[in-house]
């Protein structure tokens, strides 16, 4: 089965750009005995990727020049050579990146009878789900009637954050990056409070909206954001670290905030966090977020790019603003 398939050729310094990608077309071949071939329907790109354009040590090994990048992504079946896995049956895998591909089955996660379009198993129903699902009750323990503050509100992340927060009887205050987002978190998501981080004072903003103070911040980007939100914590307030945004395509290394001290006094706990650290959670996230979107408690919104073409412009698109809701590319029709 033909295939395109996307390689980095270049490590960025700063935004990444079209220049430093490639498509290239390939042949998935013919399945051996245990093995299927998968026709992906949708990838997904993150901002996490960005991380793995360069050539160091992390949670996630760094992609390689000249090779085809992975993530995750949703597809079918469409050749089985497996006893476990039929032609038609949808499946999550981490071969992203590429139009079809050949593997062993048990490379790939069943994913059953869909309760959600495929798409949404890259997305609320996926990894960017489960991180502000684990990163509220797991990380902080959110508690009925606390005031949550969530940076990057209108993302695929911080969007399911807030919304989970909501549902637990929290406050919520959001921030994003234009009019039309700050809309979408008040009108559409029913936050509580919500502004633009460019526009004004955020510390100001932080107190029109938490007026007695956060008990809680879910931070997906870092830097000015996480120093206005330290300036604005309640007592014993709890800090997830989620993402840094703000800073990855930084090319010197970025100043820590500078009001850290303000933690030892407030007694605050500031702890960073990947969904893996919390996989014994994954059945109460799917039973409670199937539950949630089946009965319109919580929403989401998709961006979608189309064609394998795009996925470059996908993933620059996250860090320009590009996105509402969880950020993906549609490789082939369902």
């Amino acid at each position: 089965m033909k295939s395109r398939e996307v390689q980095l050729i270049s490590r960025p310094d700063g935004m990444p750009s079209r220049d430093d990608f490639k498509i290239v077309e390939t042949e998935t071949g013919d399945p051996r005995s245990g093995e299927v071939v998968i026709r992906n329907l949708f990838m997904s790109v993150d901002p996490y990727m960005r991380g793995r354009m360069r050539d160091g040590k992390s949670y996630v090994p760094p992609f390689q020049i000249g090779k085809t990048m992975d993530g995750g992504a949703v597809g079918q079946v469409v050749v089985s050579e497996s006893e476990d896995l039929s032609e038609g049956d949808y499946v999550l895998s981490s071969f992203g990146w590429r139009e079809a591909f050949c593997c062993a089955g048990d490379r790939v996660k069943p994913l059953g009878e869909l309760e959600a379009p495929p798409s949404a198993y890259l997305g609320v129903m996926g990894m960017p789900g489960m991180t502000a699902y684990t990163g509220l009750l797991g990380v902080v323990s959110l508690r009925e009637g606390e005031t949550v503050f969530v940076s990057g509100a209108a993302g695929a992340v911080g969007s399911a954050a807030g919304q989970i927060a909501k549902i637990k009887g929290c406050r919520v205050i959001g921030c994003a990056g234009s009019a039309a987002k700050v809309a979408y978190l008040k009108d559409d998501l029913g936050f509580d409070y919500a502004f633009d981080y460019h526009d004004g004072d955020l510390r100001g903003h932080l107190r029109e909206g938490a007026f007695e103070g956060l008990d809680v911040y879910f931070d997906n980007v870092g830097g000015v954001l996480l120093q206005a939100a330290i300036s604005s914590m309640r007592e014993f307030g709890r800090i997830a670290l989620c993402g840094a945004i703000s800073m990855y395509n930084a090319s010197e290394p970025t100043p820590g905030p500078t009001n850290l001290p303000r933690a030892i006094g407030l007694g605050l706990s500031i702890r960073g966090f990947l969904v893996s650290h919390y996989g014994d959670m994954q059945e109460d996230f799917m039973r409670d977020m199937s539950s949630w979107l089946a009965s319109g408690r919580l929403t989401y919104r998709e961006t979608v790019m189309e064609g394998i073409e795009s996925s470059p412009d996908a993933l620059i698109g996250l860090f320009t603003g590009a996105n509402t809701g969880k950020m993906v590319v549609r490789l082939s029709e369902v």
